[in-house]
């Protein structure tokens, strides 16, 4: 099936919303991982999101090149022919993207969109993310409007930010930021509904404690409360109808009990990054030292090509993540909830 169509899309977060489970929003850098996801994707029967953040567009770009809206084209380019051979939706996205990279990221990603609309197709990425939990929230929510205006124009969902989301991922660290700045408030969420609504289709990634990377259980104090609050507010102000359609960034250690929580509170998406990351990198590590012997030409040997091609270990690395992204969308309550199942 072809990339999913913005109405398609909609109706997919709509669904997880009103039926308590969420999308794995995964981060691809290549076309090994993203086929990796999809095929995750097929075998749970779920309708899933792949991202591709300003890094891992740079990445896929190529060293000698370091472009990272035309990395993340060239990916986006390599799904919509390989989603149409599996029987689920799949929708793209961009992730974080802050106010210092929109126009070398986000306005490239948007003119090929446009590109694309002027030719009769839809659009390239069915939504993106504008990150500007670092800016005042009048200033982010300015930028992120005149980013919804244009987005909506052409059938593409922005993702927002308010709060900081900890740690550190593409470069960006927000260590040592006070404690409260990892929380958004229940009239941070009033206010971004209040401007944003009538603008156009937009998830929220409110924060309540996430911080980015790879944390032992406990270490990381999630505050699922804080969604709840937060929606509370936004009914009471403006209607239930008003309320968001919510990501959990900076989930990897959080127990499941809390992950379920945050469903109930309309989370729709829950990025998953470190945790793939980690397990592509371990069927590698895996191969690699059960096979010392044949991957390197050690005292005058010659070793074993069919232990040092790179095909035989990034097949062994799909499969690995492939393997936790279907755990991810268990975990999610997503298995057997595709559009094109039921």
């Amino acid at each position: 099936m072809p990339v999913a169509t913005y109405d398609q899309y909609c109706k997919m977060l709509d669904r997880a919303y009103k039926g308590g489970f969420a999308y794995a929003g995964i981060n691809i850098t290549s076309p090994s991982t993203a086929n990796a996801a999809i095929k995750a994707f097929a075998e749970k029967k779920c309708d899933g999101i792949l991202q591709v953040s300003t890094g891992g567009g740079e990445f896929n770009s190529g060293q000698g090149v370091k472009d990272m809206a035309l990395g993340a084209i060239s990916l986006a380019e390599h799904i919509h022919r390989v989603a149409e051979r599996y029987n689920v939706l799949i929708a793209l996205h961009t992730d974080h993207c802050h106010p210092k990279h929109v126009n070398k990221f986000l306005h490239p990603l948007i003119e090929e969109s446009e590109k694309r609309k002027r030719e009769g197709k839809g659009p390239l990425f069915n939504s993106h993310m504008f990150d500007g939990s670092e800016i005042p929230l009048a200033e982010n929510i300015k930028q992120s409007s005149e980013l919804l205006t244009r987005c909506a124009k052409l059938g593409i969902i922005l993702e927002v930010e308010t709060g900081v989301v900890g740690g550190e991922e593409d470069g960006h660290n927000t260590e040592g930021l006070p404690a409260e700045k990892l929380y958004t408030t229940p009239e941070e969420m009033v206010e971004v509904a209040r401007k944003l609504r009538p603008l156009g289709r937009f998830i929220y990634a409110a924060t309540f404690g996430n911080v980015h990377g790879v944390y032992k259980p406990g270490n990381v104090k999630l505050r699922p409360d804080i969604l709840k609050k937060g929606q509370e507010a936004v009914a009471k102000a403006l209607g239930a109808e008003a309320k968001h359609q919510l990501v959990f960034h900076g989930g990897s250690g959080t127990p499941i009990e809390e992950i379920h929580e945050t469903l109930n509170y309309g989370v729709v998406k829950m990025n998953i990054d470190t945790d793939t990351q980690y397990t592509y990198t371990r069927a590698i590590v895996d191969h690699m030292l059960k096979n010392y012997d044949q991957v390197l030409k050690v005292d005058g040997e010659v070793g074993g090509k069919k232990f040092y091609d790179p095909r035989v270990y990034l097949k062994a690395a799909e499969n690995m993540m492939t393997e936790r992204v279907k755990q991810a969308i268990v975990d999610l309550r997503g298995e057997n909830t595709s559009l094109l199942h039921n």
